[in-house]
């Protein structure tokens, strides 16, 4: 019985341990499923893959437009303005008639400059025959010396007197020619600053009308020293290049955004730096054979500057701006991410220009970088730009 009891109780002692060992595994097992259940996937990120291209580097700079010729009509004759003989604005030609101011006096002044002429050219034919008379008679002593002396002296002053009526008569043909006002442009005239009927001229010259030439146009903008430096700075370290031969043209955006079709010509940048902006003053021409483009209108312009040979455009979004300088987050192979500084260029088009820190096929994060972090994971899928509204909803 005891060799029983023993054996018995031997056998229940393992049944017992068997039954909490598997107890045990059991338990572990479930934990391992319930913990790898738990771990959640690598969240999806939107990346670009890089792929340095050449490109231009450009800047884009605020200006007005400005007539390339302006001219100022104003009243040189004094008297009452009798006609407008052009419509207001229209094109005009150089030399033509704009507008009529009453010349009747200028006539009667002619007219008695012309009578005084013809009065001293008479005494100058009678002075020169009586001193062509009184020669020879002088050296027979037939007449005085003095009587002489004395005609002679009257035909230099009635030589005189003609000089001057000849120019008393170009005077009067001068401001009777004023009485006519003429355009001493070609180019679109604008308003009437005066109407038929009032008194122009009288003691100063009046304003008229103002005739701008804008087959042609300039455009003034202004751009920082700072930023010129800068980019004279990268030129001289070799991290940009010269944009060559077609450095000195630009291009003009309208207020709507759109790029106006005939490129410009840098014409000149100042030689100082204003001390009340730290500006420096840019001017180009740009032609404007349909006359579209008026005096004063607000532009950009964009200023072709140097080139980058790698250049790598981003969307703003992807790069973060910190205390230590601009970083993007990389996505490897195996989905790990990882910070990555780069150095920037300046933006254009809404996008950062990188010039250095990027290698080609590298995928960098563009949507989604509020779900990962540098050390983490995560499962890249190609970002597209998302459509305009406008286009969209077409």
């Amino acid at each position: 019985m005891k060799l029983a009891w023993g054996s018995s109780a031997r056998l229940g002692t393992v049944v017992i341990l068997g039954a909490g060992l598997g107890s045990l595994l059991g338990g572990c097992s479930r934990s391992n499923g319930q913990t790898a259940a738990a771990a959640p996937p690598p969240p999806e990120v939107g990346v670009v893959t890089v792929a340095p291209a050449r490109a231009d580097l450009s800047t884009e700079l605020p200006g007005r437009l400005e007539a390339y010729r302006v001219a100022q009509v104003r009243a040189r004759a004094a008297g009452i303005l009798n006609k407008r003989l052009f419509t207001e604005g229209s094109d005009v030609k150089a030399g033509q008639a704009l507008f009529e101011i009453d010349a009747a006096p200028y006539r009667a002044a002619l007219a008695g400059a012309q009578a005084q002429l013809a009065r001293a050219e008479a005494n100058l034919l009678q002075a020169e025959g009586l001193a062509d008379r009184y020669a020879p008679l002088a050296r027979t002593q037939a007449v005085s010396q003095q009587e002489a002396l004395n005609a002679q002296a009257a035909a230099a002053q009635a030589k005189a007197d003609v000089a001057a009526g000849k120019a008393a008569v170009q005077t009067a043909q001068i401001n009777l020619g004023h009485a006519s006002v003429t355009s001493p442009i070609a180019g679109r005239i604008g308003r009437a600053l005066v109407t038929e009927g009032a008194l122009v001229g009288q003691g100063e010259a009046t304003p008229l009308a103002l005739v701008q030439q804008i087959d042609r146009l300039y455009v003034n903008f202004t751009q920082s020293a700072a930023e010129v430096m800068r980019l004279r700075q990268a030129l001289a370290d070799g991290r940009l290049q010269g944009a060559g031969k077609d450095a000195a043209k630009v291009q003009l955006l309208l207020e709507d955004g759109s790029v106006y079709a005939q490129p410009g010509k840098l014409l000149f940048s100042d030689l100082s730096v204003d001390p009340g902006t730290g500006q420096i003053t840019l001017r180009a021409e740009l032609p404007n054979p349909k006359g579209l483009l008026l005096p004063g209108l607000y532009v950009r312009v964009r200023l072709a500057q140097a080139e980058v040979d790698d250049a790598v455009w981003l969307p703003q979004q992807a790069v973060a701006r910190g205390a230590t300088g601009e970083s993007v987050l990389v996505v490897a192979d195996d989905g790990s991410v990882s910070a990555r500084p780069v150095r920037l260029g300046p933006a254009q088009d809404g996008k950062a220009l990188v010039l250095a820190g990027l290698k080609a096929g590298e995928k960098v994060v563009v949507d989604g970088l509020q779900k990962t972090r540098a050390g983490g994971k995560a499962r890249p899928v190609p970002w597209a730009a998302a459509a305009p509204a406008s286009a969209a909803s077409r």
